[in-house]
Protein backbone atom coordinates (compact mmCIF):
# COMPACT_ATOMS: atom_id res chain seq x y z
CA UNK A 1 0.00 0.00 0.00
CA UNK A 2 1.31 3.48 -0.82
CA UNK A 3 -0.20 6.74 -0.03
CA UNK A 4 0.09 8.53 -3.53
CA UNK A 5 -0.45 12.00 -2.10
CA UNK A 6 3.09 11.17 0.05
CA UNK A 7 5.20 10.75 -3.27
CA UNK A 8 4.26 14.18 -4.76
CA UNK A 9 6.96 16.02 -4.92
CA UNK A 10 7.72 18.81 -7.90
CA UNK A 11 10.91 19.53 -9.46
CA UNK A 12 12.07 23.51 -9.34
CA UNK A 13 11.37 23.04 -13.54
CA UNK A 14 10.38 20.26 -15.60
CA UNK A 15 8.75 16.73 -14.91
CA UNK A 16 9.48 13.77 -12.21
CA UNK A 17 8.23 10.84 -12.53
CA UNK A 18 7.91 7.76 -10.12
CA UNK A 19 7.15 4.11 -11.37
CA UNK A 20 4.27 3.36 -8.78
CA UNK A 21 4.23 -0.56 -10.45
CA UNK A 22 4.87 -2.37 -13.38
CA UNK A 23 3.27 -6.05 -13.56
CA UNK A 24 1.15 -8.02 -15.83
CA UNK A 25 0.81 -5.70 -18.38
CA UNK A 26 0.38 -2.75 -16.36
CA UNK A 27 2.62 0.32 -15.86
CA UNK A 28 1.10 2.73 -13.24
CA UNK A 29 3.22 5.55 -13.14
CA UNK A 30 3.03 9.05 -11.00
CA UNK A 31 3.67 12.59 -12.89
CA UNK A 32 4.71 15.85 -11.07
CA UNK A 33 5.18 18.38 -13.21
CA UNK A 34 6.13 21.99 -12.87
CA UNK A 35 4.07 25.19 -13.01
CA UNK A 36 4.79 26.05 -16.70
CA UNK A 37 6.17 23.15 -17.71
CA UNK A 38 4.85 21.71 -21.58
CA UNK A 39 5.10 17.85 -22.73
CA UNK A 40 4.82 17.91 -26.33
CA UNK A 41 2.59 15.91 -28.63
CA UNK A 42 3.38 12.54 -28.67
CA UNK A 43 1.41 8.91 -29.20
CA UNK A 44 1.84 5.91 -27.09
CA UNK A 45 1.46 1.91 -28.46
CA UNK A 46 -0.54 1.82 -25.71
CA UNK A 47 -4.01 2.05 -24.41
CA UNK A 48 -3.98 4.58 -21.13
CA UNK A 49 -5.55 6.32 -18.63
CA UNK A 50 -5.08 9.54 -16.64
CA UNK A 51 -6.14 10.21 -13.37
CA UNK A 52 -5.45 14.14 -12.08
CA UNK A 53 -4.70 14.61 -8.39
CA UNK A 54 -4.07 18.18 -8.20
CA UNK A 55 -3.23 21.24 -9.96
CA UNK A 56 -3.68 22.88 -13.05
CA UNK A 57 -3.48 21.78 -16.45
CA UNK A 58 -5.00 21.76 -20.08
CA UNK A 59 -3.97 17.95 -21.74
CA UNK A 60 -5.09 18.00 -25.40
CA UNK A 61 -6.48 14.76 -26.49
CA UNK A 62 -6.62 14.76 -30.31
CA UNK A 63 -7.26 17.99 -31.15
CA UNK A 64 -9.58 18.29 -28.01
CA UNK A 65 -8.61 20.82 -25.06
CA UNK A 66 -9.63 18.77 -21.76
CA UNK A 67 -8.86 20.99 -18.47
CA UNK A 68 -6.79 18.64 -16.14
CA UNK A 69 -8.55 19.45 -12.41
CA UNK A 70 -8.29 17.39 -9.71
CA UNK A 71 -10.48 14.10 -10.10
CA UNK A 72 -10.49 14.23 -13.80
CA UNK A 73 -10.20 10.94 -15.48
CA UNK A 74 -9.07 10.77 -19.32
CA UNK A 75 -9.17 8.05 -21.34
CA UNK A 76 -6.80 7.38 -24.53
CA UNK A 77 -6.65 4.70 -27.65
CA UNK A 78 -3.35 4.03 -28.14
CA UNK A 79 -1.45 6.04 -31.31
CA UNK A 80 -3.94 9.01 -29.84
CA UNK A 81 -2.14 12.00 -30.04
CA UNK A 82 -1.70 14.11 -27.06
CA UNK A 83 -0.07 16.77 -25.17
CA UNK A 84 0.30 18.53 -21.95
CA UNK A 85 0.42 21.81 -20.57
CA UNK A 86 0.95 22.58 -16.32
CA UNK A 87 -0.34 26.24 -15.60
CA UNK A 88 0.09 25.30 -11.85
CA UNK A 89 2.03 22.27 -10.44
CA UNK A 90 0.20 19.18 -11.72
CA UNK A 91 0.15 15.77 -10.06
CA UNK A 92 -1.12 12.66 -12.39
CA UNK A 93 -1.20 9.05 -12.49
CA UNK A 94 -0.70 7.50 -15.90
CA UNK A 95 -1.60 3.83 -16.46
CA UNK A 96 -0.33 2.57 -19.65
CA UNK A 97 -2.30 -1.09 -20.22
CA UNK A 98 -0.90 -3.73 -22.47
CA UNK A 99 -3.48 -5.39 -24.81
CA UNK A 100 -2.90 -8.83 -26.21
Amino acid sequence: MKNLKEEISYPEQGILSKVITKENGINVTLFCMSKGTDMTEHTSTKEATVYVIEGDGTFMLEGKAIPMTEGVFIRMEKDARHSLKANENTTFILTLLERD
